[in-house]
Order: structure tokens, then sequence, then C-alpha cells
């Protein structure tokens, strides 16, 4: 009996410096390297809880510096290891001798399972870290945005008051060569206060002006294609990949999105610093990867060439396949129609892709954003752009659609798109406060906000 006593105290006093470091250590007399392994101990449970609370937004900013991402893997590998090693130690000088049989067989497998307990989320936790480097390595540009005299302590997006980021859908259907970009959609974001607008312009803008150079002299009176082609906004993505003479000096699968970017900035009056562009496959295995997205659907939506498709009306949880066809089809419905649809969806993933479901599919995620996901968006700006993202949070995403009856689609006029855009961005989207009276301001002609359109 008093064998077994010894044994549970043993067991006790290992799992009690498995919490506290040091309590096995204090327990048989050594006290320095006890008080030691405790003060080691306090300043990571310290450090931790600073983490996680105070510093949290500047420690994410940190995280998406590839540098600290590697520290990250290292120092977690290397506590998890420490933390194993405090573990047996402790046991070694606690276990009861002599101890043979199954009672040593027990107590090592108890000892064993609680380093596997302790290590395992530290293990997770650098493997996260090290997918996130190779995601960060893969997707994001290593070009600095920074003036070469200024270094990475120039506040690059203080030095903006908007900044404008096209957003673009590629759709490469079987059915037809090429790709055309059916979703562009530019997100202005104030940086100073967060506030953001989406300026939505439908595939299928005719005659849209091109940016000086070959791509004007070309087409001097707007993008008409050629051939069988009608000339729309969407081929002309494709239309420059196909043509390097468009683009000169720009190399290929560049031209395509260079012309866009200058093409849609002309449109709208706005100078485009960035763009990420998905291909919706890529976009329904992201949705999966997050376990669906919930979206209030507002009446049924079929799909499919021979209508074989349906989502039916209501608030629905959409997997990957149902999320790209309420946000893709056109059946019994219109380009318009969708587009509105469209927004509502990425409202919505926007909103319910909170750490832990990203977490959750996390692996997965990367894995298809490295597949499907591409950008101009350079490392030295995403830790700029994680602190400005918390503003995002406070703010209402406004949207502006150039659709008919706004603008005619055949005939649009460029002059009333880019003053509205400079009404829109002029216009703020919450109450100012001069003093303690709120002043409420109506929000700008023909815009509306996510919330209300896609609850």
């Amino acid at each position: 009996m008093g064998g077994n006593r010894s044994l549970w105290r043993a067991l006790g006093l290992t799992l009690g410096s498995a919490v506290l470091w040091g309590i096995a250590h204090l327990w048989v007399g050594r006290t320095r390297t006890g008080l030691a392994l405790a003060a080691i101990y306090t300043l990571l449970l310290a450090t931790a809880i600073a983490v996680a609370t105070s510093f949290r937004s500047t420690v994410l900013a940190l995280l998406v510096r590839p540098g600290w991402l590697t520290a990250t893997v290292v120092a977690t590998l290397v506590t998890a290891l420490v933390w194993a090693l405090v573990i047996v130690s402790s046991y070694r000088l606690v276990r009861p001798q002599p101890l043979h049989g199954t009672r040593r067989l027990f107590a090592g497998g108890l000892v064993g399972g609680l380093c596997l307990v302790v290590m395992a989320p530290l293990a997770y936790a650098s493997r996260v870290a090290y997918v996130s480097h190779d995601l960060m390595t893969t997707v994001f540009s290593d070009k600095s945005v920074f003036p070469p005299d200024r270094g990475d302590h120039f506040d690059y997006l203080g030095s903006k008051q908007w900044l404008n980021i096209l957003l673009a859908g590629v759709d490469a259907a079987k059915n037809r060569p090429g790709a055309r970009t059916d979703s562009m959609t530019v997100a202005s974001v104030n940086t100073r206060t967060g506030q953001t607008v989406l300026f939505s312009l439908p595939r299928n803008l005719q005659q849209v002006p091109m940016p000086a150079g070959p791509a004007r002299t070309a087409f001097p009176n707007g993008f008409t294609g050629g051939g069988a082609s009608p000339g729309l906004l969407n081929e002309v993505y494709q239309w420059a990949e196909d043509n390097p003479s468009l683009v000169p000096g720009v190399p290929d699968r560049q031209r395509g999105i260079t012309l866009l970017k200058a093409t849609v900035g002309g449109i709208l009056g706005l100078p485009i610093d960035y763009y990420a562009m998905v291909d919706m496959k890529g976009f329904a295995q992201i949705i999966d990867a997050m376990g669906g997205v919930t979206v209030t659907v507002k009446q049924d939506i079929v799909y499919g060439a021979y209508r074989e498709g349906l989502v039916k009306a209501g608030t629905r949880r959409l997997n990957g396949d149902e999320a790209l066809w309420f946000g893709r089809s056109r059946t019994d419905s219109d380009d318009y129609v969708r587009m509105g649809r469209q927004k509502c969806l990425l409202h919505a993933v926007a909103k319910q892709a909170d750490p832990l479901t990203v977490l959750r599919g996390f692996e997965r995620i990367a894995t298809v954003t490295k597949r499907y996901v591409s950008t101009d968006i350079p490392q030295s700006l995403l830790p700029s752009l994680v602190t400005l993202s918390t503003k995002l949070k406070l703010t209402e995403i406004r949207s502006l659609q150039f659709v008919p009856p706004l603008i005619s689609t055949a005939n649009p006029d460029w002059t009333f798109i880019r003053q509205k855009v400079e009404d829109t961005l002029n216009t703020p989207a919450h109450p100012e406060m001069p003093s303690k009276r709120t002043l409420t301001l109506a929000p700008a002609p023909d815009t509306v906000s996510l919330d209300a359109t896609c609850g």
C-alpha cells in the first residue's frame, strides 16, 4: 500500500510540475533549480497572456512576416521539447524506487501521455506557423513597397487616404477558350477610419476606354475585341494575355491583370494599388474548407445547363458548390441580380471566417489559396493591412453597383461613373462627433449597406 501511495504521490507531483514547472524539484529540495524553472514558466505564461490580450494586434502584424513565422516555428518546437523534458525529469526525481513490472509500465505510460498532451498543441501551432510561412512566401510578393530611403518603418498606408484593391473572380469554363473576369469589384478602404466601399462593375460593359499607350492605340474608341468577340469588359484580361503588344515589357500571366487594373482604374477614376484574383473553382473549395457559409437566399436559384441544380430559398448553410452557384447562376435572372448575390456572399464569408473557423480548415485553405489565388500585395505591406483590418470591423461596408438603370452598359457615361465614385468616397459612412453631440449624415446616393441587403 505504501508503494502505491508513493507512486500516486510521484505522479501527482509530476502532473503539478507539468502545470507549474519546478514543483517536483522544490519537493525534493532542489530549490534553485525549482525556482528557476518556476520563474521561466511564469515568464512564458505572462508573455502568452499579454500576447492574447494587450498585444494581440501587434503580434498578428508580426505573424505575417516570414521571418517571425520561422522564429515561431522554432520557438514552439523548443518550448514543447523543454516542457516534455521538465515532465520527465520531474518524474525521475520523485518516482519510488524500486519500481518494476506493471506499475513501471503504468507510470511510464501516464508520464508519456502527459508529455503528448502538453506537446501536441505546441506542435500544432508550429505546424500552422510553418504552413503560414509557406503561404506568405508563395502567394505574396517579396518586393518591398517602401521607398528605398525610407525602410520598413515608413508608414506606407499612412501616406495614402484610400487603398484601392481590385477583387477579381476568374471563370475558366470548359466550353470556351481562355479565362474571363466575370466578377470585378474594387474595394476602397479609408486607411484612417477603415470606411470601406465596394465598387462593382458588370462584366458586360461595352466600349470601355483603354489606358494610354499601345492599348489605347489599338482601341482608340474603346475596347471592341475582335472577330466573334463582343468586346466586353470581362474579355480585357484574356485579350491582353493573348496579345503581348498591348502590354509591352510585362511577362506572361501578368499582362492580363496589368491591363485590367489600368482599365478598371480608368473607368472609376481611381488608382488601383493592388489586386487579388481567385479562380471560381478555388472559391468553392475554400468555402468547403471553412465548413460552408450561411446566407439568406431570397428566392429559389436554379442552376446548371439543364436546370439540374437548385438552391432553395431561406437562410441556409451552403457548401462550396452551392455557394459558387449562388454567386454564379444567371438562370431565371441576369448579370445584375448575380452581382448583388456575389457581394452578399463575399460579405457573409468575411463575417463568418472567424479565427476558429479558419484554424479548423487552415491547411486545406492554405493549399487551395496557393493553387487558385494570385495577388501582387507584397509581404512588406501585410503587417499594415492586419492593423488596418481591425478598423474595418468597426465600420459598415457599403456597396455601389454600376448597373442599369444607374448606367447603360451598352453606352456608359464614363464621366458620370467617375463623379459618382468621387461623391461616394467623400460621403462618410458613419456619424461624425464634433463634440458630445451626434451628427447624423445620410449615406451617399445609390450606395447600400451590405448588412442591410444580405441578411
